[in-house]
């Protein structure tokens, strides 16, 4: 099946055939010659019990996430080139780069930078929902979740109970961007701990969640070693959680995750397209001083980045920033500082530190 010539062969789904990949192996062995196979999957295959062949030094990994802003925009950010030069002029992008699109034409006019990015992380980045009315986006997120379930799961884990797992999932979202407590998850479901893990580890080989991990270049004994629980698609977050855009918008806590949840996709999105290996944390430690983000270039720079849902910003805001460059990083180590906001104006705050408006991240 898998013999073929030079040309390209695609094998999606491949997730439901493990094993074909020892007759991949057997043929890229035999025929070195890069680029021959893609293979594509909407399950992370490695994680799954049949699969006995991994394919080590034989395959690059490239993971799809759903649509960034940028992509939606049509530019190529240029976020953390900009960060590192601290060149802020010319963000030519702005808000209304989204509104042009059908993503916000179910919403009267006009928008406020917060409006248009919680209306675009209500909706999402996932393809299929970028045309779609606003009713339709929930029914879209929930049928899509729940032929992952019927379908892809058992393809990589034994999952005995489904409803445990379809709860699971909405206590989740409302833990995306809040460390992660498998305890308290646990006992909120009555599930025991291996369960738990268990299922937690099903969601993020199926690409619904991930661990953002904590920072950990320093001997502090205070820094937090959890992970950051994050669901990789706020829209996902919004329609499991049945939340409106009007109670949102006016809610704290509500749109705080929710634009924090999409500051994190568009700097995965970012640092995966990257040809180097860049490095996204989060800081945390006993005093309640916390990053939402840190950013390690792979030239030894540090990029902490706090996100806020407001579109205004004080010197406050840069505190725990200001305090991490002081006491975690050595002496004269390269740091820029960055409060992402919803305002529309570029403000710098002494040294290395910016208030950079939202869109930044999908400006060329």
């Amino acid at each position: 099946f898998v013999a073929h010539g030079p040309e390209l062969m695609v094998i999606d789904e491949i997730q439901r055939a493990p094993a074909l990949l020892q007759a991949i192996k057997k043929d890229v062995d035999e025929n070195t010659a890069p680029g021959r196979f893609l293979l594509t999957g909407s399950a992370n295959i490695q994680s799954s019990p049949r699969v006995t062949e991994s394919l080590a030094g034989r395959v690059a990994h490239l993971r799809l996430r759903p649509f960034s802003a940028g992509e939606l925009a049509g530019v190529s950010p240029t976020f953390l080139d900009r960060a590192a030069r601290e060149d802020w002029a010319g963000l030519h992008a702005g808000f209304t780069a989204l509104t042009s699109s059908s993503l916000t034409a179910q919403e009267p006019l006009p928008l406020s930078g917060k409006d248009v990015v919680l209306i675009q992380a209500m909706r999402g980045g996932y393809p299929e929902v970028q045309r779609l009315p606003a009713k339709g986006v929930r029914r879209w997120h929930l049928d899509y979740i729940a032929a992952l379930m019927a379908r892809d799961l058992q393809d990589i884990a034994n999952i005995r109970r489904k409803d445990s797992m379809a709860k699971l999932l909405e206590v989740l979202a409302a833990w995306s961007c809040k460390l992660m407590d498998v305890s308290a998850i646990g006992t909120q479901l009555a599930l025991a701990r291996p369960t738990l893990e268990s299922y937690i580890n099903a969601l993020e080989s199926l690409f619904l969640v991930e661990r953002v991990r904590p920072w950990a270049k320093s001997d502090y004994a205070r820094v937090s070693k959890q992970d950051k629980l994050v669901m990789t698609d706020t829209g996902l977050v919004a329609s499991l959680l049945r939340w409106q855009f009007d109670k949102v918008r006016l809610d704290a806590d509500q749109s705080g995750k929710l634009v924090e949840g999409f500051v994190f996709a568009q700097l995965a999105s970012h640092i995966d397209a990257q040809e180097e290996m860049y490095g996204l944390t989060h800081y945390r430690d006993r005093e309640q001083r916390e990053i939402d983000f840190v950013i390690d270039t792979p030239d030894g720079m540090t990029i902490g980045v706090e996100v806020k849902a407001g579109s205004a910003v004080g010197l406050d805001s840069f505190k725990h920033l200001s305090w991490f460059r002081e006491r975690m990083l050595e002496k004269n180590a390269p740091f820029r500082g960055v409060v992402l906001y919803t305002g529309d104006q570029v403000l710098r705050f002494g040294e290395h530190m910016w208030a950079v408006p939202m869109h930044g991240l999908w400006s060329s």
